[in-house]
């Protein structure tokens, strides 16, 4: 078992207990689809066929406020990748991606990377086909690649099942000696938030907190507002750091475009209290761009300055 953090990952934990708000990046799916990404096309991919775009995203995060710059990994799983015929570049994917965010990185000040690790899409055994050995190997080459790019973290994101995301942070846990952050969707049904497997926010917070999670958090599937509501749940169960990455509403379609409605402005008003709350992390998903970040910098850096 892996004791002792990496010091990038010790500093960032130090500071949130000090009380300082990072800021991390927004949609990578949004950007790379606006800067030749096609229908169906692999992101992942990207990394060998297109790094300097890549790098452009990077860095227009960074510029625009970002602390911390998500790997363009979000699908770089065994699983996910074998539906592009890339399932033996695992490790050349993500270490790739992790370098090239890492690079982007030395051209500014105390900016951070972490590693994407999003649901592979298959389910353990009994629910599914692959057995937890099979897992175990899949996530641990994904991280094995991360952890050898460079990254100060990871970011098990965007996950729906309970038994992956468990065995995903304990396969970080047994393996590497950085940051391990867990996010989870929910959707509001009429008894309150839920994960798709059943969990609560109050659930949540509990289980993988006690699992070793050194932050716990939500991102996608909601906007800003329900943010606010899933974040009240989490701080009613603990004070531990907490991470909230917002979709820029939930999208509409008009003229066959699908448009997300919260503006970068919107957002900031909802993200104040958001702050207020006493979030760690924050950052946007699913139709945000750099003009939220941007927006969101100047309430994280008057928060940041005041303490």
């Amino acid at each position: 078992m892996v004791q002792k953090l990496k010091e990038s990952s010790n500093k960032i934990l130090q500071d949130i207990n000090q009380g300082k708000i990072f800021l991390m990046d927004a949609a990578t799916g949004t950007f790379l689809q606006n800067n030749g990404l096609e229908a169906g096309g692999c992101p992942e991919l990207m990394n060998i066929e297109s790094p300097e775009i890549i790098s452009k995203m990077a860095h227009n995060y960074f510029s625009s406020g970002s602390d911390i710059v998500l790997t363009n990994t979000f699908g770089g799983s065994y699983y996910r990748l074998k539906h592009y015929g890339l399932e033996d570049k695992v490790i050349e994917i993500n270490k790739l991606a992790a370098e090239i965010a890492k690079n982007a990185s030395k051209d500014y000040e105390n900016k951070y990377v972490f590693g994407s690790i999003g649901p592979t899409g298959e389910f353990i055994e009994p629910l599914g086909n692959v057995s937890e050995s099979e897992m175990y190997d899949c996530l641990y080459n994904q991280m094995l690649g991360l952890y050898e790019g460079g990254v100060d973290g990871f970011v098990i994101e965007t996950q729906i099942a309970t038994e992956e995301t468990l065995l995903a942070l304990k396969v970080a846990k047994e393996n590497f000696n950085i940051l391990k952050i867990v996010s989870l969707v929910y959707d509001k049904g009429p008894k309150g938030y839920f994960t798709m497997f059943g969990l609560s926010p109050k659930q949540s917070i509990q289980m993988f907190f006690d699992s070793g999670a050194d932050i716990v958090g939500t991102n996608c599937g909601n906007g800003s507002e329900r943010m606010i509501e899933i974040m009240q749940e989490f701080r009613a169960e603990t004070k531990k750091p907490i991470l909230v990455q917002a979709n820029a509403g939930i999208p509409i379609i008009k003229k066959n475009d699908i448009i997300y409605p919260e503006s970068p402005e919107f957002m900031m008003e909802q993200y104040k209290k958001l702050i207020d709350l006493g979030v760690s992390i924050i950052g946007g998903c699913c139709g945000t761009t750099e003009k939220h970040i941007f927006e969101f910098s100047k309430i994280v850096r008057s928060h940041n300055e005041s303490i």
